[in-house]
């Protein structure tokens, strides 16, 4: 039995590190990787994208929730060495998933040993809550996220001004300490603890933020350069 793993990743679009680092968590010489567009409301343009970046290189598979195939979601999602989550609204995503039942077929996956990863709305979601978009373009908290990683989660930290700040007030007005990650850097959990993070950029980190003794701290993590070598 493979054990349960997240790769969490700040935002920016894949360039060969990032994805080449996930596809080798499955120790696959050509994966099966399952996309999922609910965030970007099954856009087209994003399916496109993914083929391009992993057609090569895996056996590929989206999953349409907005049109609906008759597939077997939870059995398909088994079946996969990685599922990854598209951007977009994170809370419209949840509500759909939970629904049709893919917060159980993931949780199912994820404890199967299937990598979980994804990028903003893909990122945030495995947590318990964290700094949404979804209401529009003044940052909220996250109502409930899927929880399979304890804590909270801020995406786009230094892709977004607001950001940084927001999730310090979120943090100092009571919500659970958790991670920070910058865009092209990536948290790599097994199980729920963090194993490392790392980057397909130099200047990309990712952060621990929590609350002691009434302040905001900020912590930055060692983050490997995927580059590097």
């Amino acid at each position: 039995m493979r054990e349960p793993r997240i790769v969490a990743m700040g935002g920016g679009e894949f360039d060969g590190l990032l994805d080449g680092f996930i596809l080798s968590l499955t120790g696959r010489t050509r994966p099966r990787v399952c996309f999922i567009p609910t965030a970007g409301g099954d856009r087209d343009s994003a399916i496109v994208d993914f083929e391009a970046t992993f057609g090569d290189r895996a056996e590929t598979s989206y999953l349409p929730l907005f049109r609906r195939s008759g597939r077997d979601l939870a059995a398909h999602l088994l079946e996969q060495d990685v599922i990854l989550v598209g951007g977009g609204n994170t809370e419209n995503m949840l509500a759909v998933w939970r629904i049709h039942g893919l917060d159980r077929a993931l949780r199912a996956a994820w404890e199967a040993g299937v990598v979980l990863c994804g990028a903003s709305a893909g990122s945030l979601c495995w947590f318990e809550t964290g700094t949404t978009d979804s209401f529009g373009p003044t940052l909220e908290r996250l109502s409930a996220g899927l929880g399979f990683l304890p804590g909270s989660h801020c995406p786009h930290y230094d892709g977004e001004p607001s950001r940084r700040p927001t999730y310090h007030r979120l943090i100092a007005d009571g919500m659970p300490a958790g991670y920070a990650v910058d865009d092209w850097a990536a948290l790599y959990f097994v199980g729920t603890e963090l194993r490392e993070a790392v980057a397909a950029r130099p200047a990309a980190h990712a952060y621990r933020v929590e609350l002691r003794d009434g302040e905001v701290v900020e912590s930055t993590l060692p983050t490997r350069y995927l580059g590097a070598g």
